[in-house]
Formats: C-alpha cells, sequence, structure tokens
C-alpha cells in the first residue's frame, strides 16, 4: 500500500445510532484502499463505549489476510462535544493523516484511495470530499434548497466541482495530516456541536483557518470523488429544524469570526451570500413560473 497510512475517526454519543455506528464502520473495513485503524471515540457515554468495546473485542489486531485493520473504542477523554472527541482521536491516531467520517454516514469504497492521493502533493494539509443527504422520507422535501444542504451537513449546490482549493474543509468528511495538528492544534472546543443540545458547528472552519495561518503555503483541497452517504433523520426534513439549526450556524459563525477576525472567518460567507443565494433565488423563481414542486 502506497502513499500515508491513514487513523478514520468516528465520534459517537448515543445508542439511538447504534445500526449507523455499525455501518460507517463496515463501510471503513470495505474500503479499497485500506485504513491503518479506526477509532470509535464515545463521548460520556460509558455504556455505549462498553457495548462497543465488546463488539469490537476481536477486531484489535491487524488481519493481514483481509486487509482489515484495527478497530479501537475509545472514551472522549475532553470536555463533553464533538470537538474534544475528535481531538482524543488525533491524540490516539497512529496515521499520517487522520480522517472523519460521521457515524451517520457510510463511505464509498474509494473514499479513502481519493484522499491519499491528493496528499502525494506535500503541500496538501488537509482533504475534505462530498457528502450526500439520504433522506429517511426517501425524498427531498420539495421546499428544502440544495443551496442550504449543509444545514443537514451535507455538501450543498454552488461548492466548486472537481478537486479544488478552499478555505475550510467540512468536518464530517474530511482527512488532515498530523502536522496539520502539530502546526495549528486541535479542533475548538466551545464552537463545535455537544450531542442533542443547540446544533452549533464551525469548529473545521475555526481550524482550518488557523492552520492557514499557521503554515501559509498550506494546500486545502475539496475532491468531490471522496463521497459519503450521510443519513439525515425525518426531524431534520421539517422548517422547525431548518429554522434552528441556521440560527446556530449564525452563532457559530460569530465565534469564528471572534476567534479569528471577520475578513478570514466570514469569506467564503460573503460569496455564499452573494453569489450562490441569488442563484438560488432566481432559480426558485423560474421554477415557481413553471409550476415547479417547491420554486415558491
Amino acid at each position: 500500500m502506497s502513499g500515508p497510512g491513514i487513523s478514520v475517526v468516528i465520534c459517537a454519543y448515543t445508542e439511538d445510532r447504534w445500526e449507523d455506528i455499525l455501518a460507517a464502520v463496515s463501510s471503513v473495513r470495505a474500503q479499497s484502499r485500506p485504513a491503518l485503524e479506526t477509532l470509535l471515540v464515545v463521548d460520556h457515554n460509558e455504556t455505549l463505549r462498553e457495548r462497543l468495546a465488546k463488539e469490537y473485542k476481536d477486531y484489535d489486531e491487524y488481519e493481514e489476510s483481509s486487509g482489515n485493520a484495527v478497530v479501537r473504542v475509545l472514551a472522549n477523554a475532553g470536555p463533553r462535544g464533538l470537538s474534544a472527541g475528535r481531538n482524543t482521536g488525533i491524540a490516539a491516531a497512529r496515521g499520517e493523516v487522520v480522517a472523519f467520517l460521521d457515524d451517520d454516514a457510510v463511505a464509498e469504497r474509494d473514499w479513502l484511495r481519493h484522499f491519499a492521493e491528493a496528499y502525494g502533493d506535500p503541500r496538501v494539509m488537509a482533504v475534505g470530499g462530498r457528502t450526500v443527504p439520504v433522506w429517511a422520507s426517501g425524498r427531498r422535501p420539495d421546499w428544502f434548497p440544495e443551496e442550504f444542504d449543509w444545514v443537514v451537513g451535507c455538501t450543498y449546490r454552488g461548492l466548486p466541482r472537481g478537486r479544488v482549493r478552499v478555505r475550510n474543509v467540512l468536518g464530517g468528511n474530511a482527512s488532515f495530516r498530523r502536522s496539520a495538528f502539530d502546526a495549528a492544534g486541535g479542533f475548538a472546543t466551545g464552537i463545535g456541536r455537544d450531542g442533542d443540545k443547540r446544533p452549533l458547528g464551525c469548529e473545521e472552519t475555526e481550524l482550518c483557518i488557523r492552520l492557514s495561518r499557521a503554515r501559509p503555503g498550506a494546500v486545502l483541497l475539496i475532491d468531490d470523488r471522496a463521497v459519503i452517504h450521510h443519513r439525515v433523520p425525518e426531524v431534520r426534513e421539517h422548517f422547525r429544524y431548518f429554522r434552528t439549526r441556521t440560527y446556530a450556524e449564525g452563532l457559530s459563525k460569530a465565534l469564528v469570526a471572534r476567534s479569528v477576525g471577520a475578513g478570514k472567518g466570514l469569506e467564503s460567507e460573503r460569496r455564499y451570500a452573494t453569489r450562490v443565494l441569488p442563484a438560488g433565488v432566481g432559480r426558485g423563481l423560474r421554477d415557481a413560473l413553471l409550476a415547479r414542486p417547491g420554486g415558491a
């Protein structure tokens, strides 16, 4: 296996996602380019940690015959929340590259292969991918614009296609060189999510901006061939969640701007507000005139 060894970190916090967690791990173990290891970090839920440790007790050694890597179950060593869970995974990881996968997502078979290819360039410090929504109802709600797919943790209409440079990667489908954390530190606690509480975010944005400042020549990429499929539960298909999540995103952006300054902290958001959203409004008006569902 050529290229960097990749450790995959999956953070989990609730037994309600048990089947999702198992599916996420299985998708990593089925990669065309095997991971070095999978680290399951459990966020202050001892019952879930013990259950996962029992589930994967026979996966603590590398399986040479199958190419499947070790699965280790860890407790979040920091304060409650996604950022500290990711930092726990980073500290325990042995790979030159650390990749992150949401606990309610599954990766396509070539996910890690596309990440690894990008790291052939030594300037590349982070690589993200494309996240596709899997709606619980089986279809996108008519009223839900693709420009707002970030609300449910997915890649939204308006992002550039292909393998392109970006300000920041999106945390549920991302990877970083270990040296990136040596240069910039880990994820900031107090910005990202904390279980089922107010759905904050942007911890990866803040980290990527710090990284670019610490390493001015660093290249951060998104490769839309590195695909994961992210489950969107039924509760998130309703306008109430949409309203709550967008409000929380505003709070998160304010925290990021306070941390790293409004210039870089809101750079991509200005493009989104001045280019992506107006294009979406125009498309909606056109769809309304053509009597298409959801246009108005």
